[in-house]
């Protein structure tokens, strides 16, 4: 069982006339992302993987684009080996007896990119909103709301086995699942490089794969190794901030320490500007403590990006235009589904992203 994490609470606009940040009572980050999730359009950047060797002439807005959107299956595929019991994140007991119907569920998408890396994917019935990769594209939703379970939608998917975290809810709904007889496993719910292995092993140990699930936490684990490793030791470490915007809702905050971004950030060769001035978690972004952080690069989800007008609109937010990456407009935007996902692309991830805060330096 994994620590659960600390999620930033009600929405605060950024406040135009300098001051401290304010800390806030954490709540849960879940409901922040869900709304960035159903959001649409995507930024008209350049694209990071039209110059994996970072020598473009502009030094301007880049997209990091990953260079497989899908994930990649074991192969050959394994067979669960039923029933099991498990010790779910929750301290639960659940026994599961069958795995031809699995239904993987959270505000991430993480759970659903395990299934199918572990090479179950023909035995997933439905999706989250976040599962958007390629392989699952075609399967019906469960959660119309972002980050709110449909019951109906659930059982009339007939699930054999539900996997999700603390993300998703409600727990009324779970609780009607139980009922109907249908088991329900926990995994983790903390979002940082090292739970990834951490919940690959719960979600194969609760579909009786558990060896098929070592075998590919080696792999994920010598992506992210040889991801990090891409970077040159002597490289710049640039400056960044991670912004998390939903300008349609007021939705203004910066990441800091524990955030998930910082260690994206950090693995990617970079510094995070919030934990440089002592930010934890996420916290309401003021025009002072982001001048302060000076960062020289900004990274925000495409989503988020777009919801401010794009980079015009985030230049033109107060203070932007006051750093570093204001000023040379090094804005670097990342697919909401993909940059704080923590599933098995997570190695795929820090390279676009190394490649991206690197250009031009």
């Amino acid at each position: 069982m994994t620590a659960r994490r600390t999620r930033p609470g009600a929405p605060h606009r950024i406040r135009p006339a300098p001051g401290a940040p304010r800390r806030t009572r954490p709540g849960r980050l879940a409901a922040l992302l869900a709304a960035a999730l159903l959001a649409n359009g995507v930024a008209a950047c350049a694209t990071a993987d039209a110059d994996p060797t970072g020598t473009a002439a502009s030094c301007g807005p880049v997209t990091a684009t990953v260079a497989d959107a899908d994930v990649t299956p074991l192969d050959p595929a394994p067979t669960p080996v039923l029933p099991v019991t498990v010790t779910d994140a929750a301290g639960d007991r659940v026994t599961v007896t069958d795995a031809s119907r699995i239904l993987a569920v959270n505000l991430y998408g993480s759970i659903a990119e395990i299934v199918f890396s572990l090479g179950l994917g023909d035995r997933v019935v439905g999706r989250d909103t976040s599962t958007d990769f390629p392989a699952a594209a075609d399967l019906p939703v469960v959660t119309p709301g972002g980050h709110d379970l449909s019951t109906e939608a659930i059982m009339a998917l007939d699930p054999s086995v539900v996997l999700l975290d603390d993300s998703i809810g409600p727990p009324e709904v779970l609780d009607q699942l139980r009922t109907a007889g249908i088991p329900v496993v926990r995994i983790g719910d903390e979002q940082s490089l090292a739970a990834v292995p951490v919940h690959i092993r719960e979600v194969a140990a609760a579909l009786g794969v558990a060896d098929a699930g070592e075998t590919l936490v080696a792999r994920v684990d010598g992506e992210i190794a040889a991801a990090r490793d891409g970077v040159a030791p002597d490289a710049d470490r640039p400056r960044v901030a991670f912004l998390y915007l939903r300008g349609t809702a007021g939705v203004y905050l910066m990441g800091g320490k524990g955030a998930g971004s910082d260690a994206m950030i950090d693995a990617a060769g970079g510094e995070d500007a919030g934990t440089a001035i002592g930010l934890e978690r996420f916290r309401p972004l003021t025009s002072e403590g982001l001048i302060n952080a000076a960062p020289d690069v900004i990274l925000v989800m495409t989503k988020g990006l777009e919801s401010v007008g794009g980079v015009d609109g985030l230049v033109a937010m107060p203070g932007v235009a006051q750093t570093p990456a204001g000023q040379q407009r090094r804005v670097v935007d990342m697919d909401d589904t993909v940059l704080l996902n923590f599933g098995t692309r997570t190695g795929k991830a820090i390279q676009a992203l190394a490649r991206a805060i690197h250009e031009c330096r």
